[in-house]
């Protein structure tokens, strides 16, 4: 009995001690739950990148057709008027830009920059650049063929004079400004593929030899902000190459228009930001056609095309939907409307319109004479994919009772079409430039013939306002029209997708135009 008693005072006994643990633990658990992990926390900077060009040309961005080269010579050289993340104008060589007739500009550049060698920028570089533009083939030949002359005013001031008003013409001055005292004596032609042309940018080539090619800062540069001191550019002799490169973790940065890239480099170990590109497609809805004038029959058919079903299907998911020339991300694309697909919505509409579907077809009478609800979509016949498109908005269509017939048609019947307007409906598509203007769709003899009083007057204000606020109040009240009205539908824009390793930090915000727009503070780890 007296056993057993000591036996149980012990086993208590050992119950308190290992109560009394826990209770100390679980209070130095409370105690250190708000304290601050020691660790190291500095992260190491690594100032380097390494970049990509396939099918290497020239270094020179006036002579090269190499999508890359152009991305890269953003930092290297520099135009006198530059895009944003937003695609609105901002000032880089020129200091001021004025309009002071319909076909004369004024440019005062910045009395600050210099050349990478030290040498100072002038009019006369601005001048020089132009003339060579007009001179030989290069992709911006086109910026500059309405220029009739270029004069020095002043020290500090150019004229340029073109020979007709072109709105919003500030926005073909993008090109990059080359050196005329450095091609001075040569054939700017016939340079070697592997020299090294000077530039105001923020990086400066230090070596173009057949296997790469390295850019350092620009120490002349305005303004000293950048974390990269050094970019390798590495030269492959095609694609293939390029992609197993980055694959491979040897380029820190890739941009494709390809659809089925990832076939070729996969899908993890790189981040990836897709935005819209330049190729835009849509269905221009002729307004004045019997039919297609009823803005009820125009907001039907919005709704009754599965836009993202088309998308799926012929671009792999890749391509970006969209309604209106600005939405690729223009500051001035204004607010959007419910565009998505709902066919219980597009019958609705007709129906709330006095529309009847009776004997498998839309009928409506007005005036003692009974329409249907049918048109005709032009579409070019060598141009398979928009052939599949027509074919898949005509199925969506006569999903909802709606009787399309396709006309099919060869490339010259096409231009034909599209110059006499003598169509219900066509599928048609535009690249789409740098520039607001919208004159292309709701001006004179645009795809639509849409003819709109207010839109008109519109359009004739906006290439002359330079106020930012009261641009940006015009272009809401043109994209209000644009919803109300729809004689458009927008399908679809093309595919740009920049892919970074993931050590690259910093800002990578992309559009077509510029991927180094946030550079300043890229650096890896």
């Amino acid at each position: 009995m007296r056993g057993s008693f000591v036996k149980y005072i012990f086993i208590i006994f050992v119950i308190i001690i290992v109560l009394i643990v826990i209770y100390k633990l679980n209070e130095e658990d409370k105690n250190n739950i708000n304290e601050p992990i020691v660790e190291n926390s500095e992260e190491e900077i690594i100032k380097e990148i390494s970049l990509g060009i396939a099918d290497f040309d020239t270094i020179n961005p006036i002579l090269s057709k190499n999508k890359h080269v152009q991305e890269i010579s953003r930092i290297i050289y520099e135009p006198l008027l530059d895009l944003d993340a937003e695609y609105k104008l901002q000032k880089c060589l020129a200091q001021d830009w004025a309009k002071t007739s319909e076909t004369t500009y004024l440019i005062k550049i910045k009395n600050n920059v210099k050349w990478s060698d030290g040498s100072n920028f002038t009019v006369e570089d601005v001048i020089f650049t132009i003339d060579i533009l007009k001179q030989i083939p290069s992709i911006y030949a086109n910026n500059v063929q309405y220029i009739i002359k270029v004069e020095k005013i002043s020290e500090d001031t150019v004229q340029i004079t073109i020979d007709h008003e072109i709105p919003f013409f500030e926005y073909n001055l993008i090109f990059p400004i080359m050196s005329k005292n450095y091609f001075d004596g040569q054939d700017f032609v016939a340079t070697e593929k592997n020299n090294a042309p000077i530039g105001t940018g923020k990086y400066k080539i230090v070596e173009n030899n057949g296997e790469s090619i390295i850019l350092n800062k620009n120490e002349n540069y305005r303004t000293s902000e950048l974390t990269l001191e050094k970019i390798t550019i590495n030269k492959y002799a095609n694609l293939g190459e390029f992609y197993n490169a980055f694959k491979l973790g040897k380029i820190d940065v890739l941009t494709s228009t390809n659809t089925d890239i990832e076939n070729y480099i996969g899908t993890i170990g790189y981040n990836n930001q897709e935005v819209p590109g330049r190729e835009f497609d849509f269905l221009a809805l002729n307004t004045q056609s019997e039919i297609l004038s009823r803005v009820e029959v125009r907001n039907a058919i919005s709704h009754a095309i599965n836009r993202d079903n088309i998308v799926a299907s012929l671009f792999n998911g890749k391509y970006k939907v969209i309604d209106y020339p600005l939405d690729y991300g223009s500051w001035l694309k204004g607010e959007n409307t419910d565009n998505s697909y709902n066919p219980d919505l597009s019958r609705q509409i007709l129906e709330q319109n006095g529309w009847i579907y009776k004997n498998n077809k839309w009928q409506k009478t007005e005036n003692y004479s009974t329409k249907t609800l049918s048109f005709k979509i032009v579409v070019q016949s060598s141009n398979q994919t928009r052939v599949t498109v027509a074919e898949m908005i005509k199925s969506d269509l006569e999903a909802v009772g709606i009787t399309v017939t396709i006309v099919k048609v060869n490339d010259n019947q096409y231009q034909r079409y599209l110059q006499n307007k003598n169509y219900d409906a066509v599928i048609t598509g535009t690249t789409i430039s740098a520039s607001p203007n919208l004159e292309n769709y709701f001006g004179a003899s645009n795809y639509a013939n849409f003819k709109n009083e207010e839109m008109s007057n519109l359009i004739n204000e906006v290439k002359n306002i330079s106020k930012e606020d009261l641009l940006k109040e015009k272009y809401t009240r043109i994209r209000e029209i644009f919803n109300e009205q729809k004689p458009y539908i927008g399908l679809y824009s093309s595919y740009y997708s920049v892919k970074s390793s993931w050590t690259l930090r910093g800002n990578v915000t992309p559009n077509w135009y510029n991927i180094f727009i946030d550079i300043n503070n890229w650096y890896k780890n």
